[in-house]
C-alpha cells in the first residue's frame, strides 16, 4: 500500500471509531430517556386509575343520596 492509501484508510478508521463512539453515547442517552418516559407513564397510569376510582366513588355516593337515580 502506498502512504496516501494508508493515510486515507487510517482517516476512515478514525472517522468510524468517532462515529461509533457518538452513536454509543446517543444510544445511552436515548435508553435513559426511554427509561424515564416509561417510569413517567407508569406514574400517570397510576394517577389515572386513582382518579377513576375517586370518580366512581363519588358517583356511587351521589346515587346513594338519590334513591330514585
Amino acid at each position: 500500500m502506498t502512504s496516501d492509501t494508508t493515510d486515507s484508510l487510517e482517516r476512515k478508521i478514525d472517522q468510524l471509531v468517532e462515529l461509533a463512539s457518538r452513536l454509543q453515547e446517543e444510544n445511552a442517552a436515548l435508553r435513559e430517556r426511554e427509561s424515564g418516559l416509561v417510569r413517567e407513564r407508569g406514574q400517570l397510569l397510576e394517577k389515572n386509575e386513582q382518579a377513576r376510582t375517586r370518580v366512581e366513588n363519588m358517583i356511587n355516593r351521589l346515587k346513594a343520596l338519590n334513591p330514585e337515580g
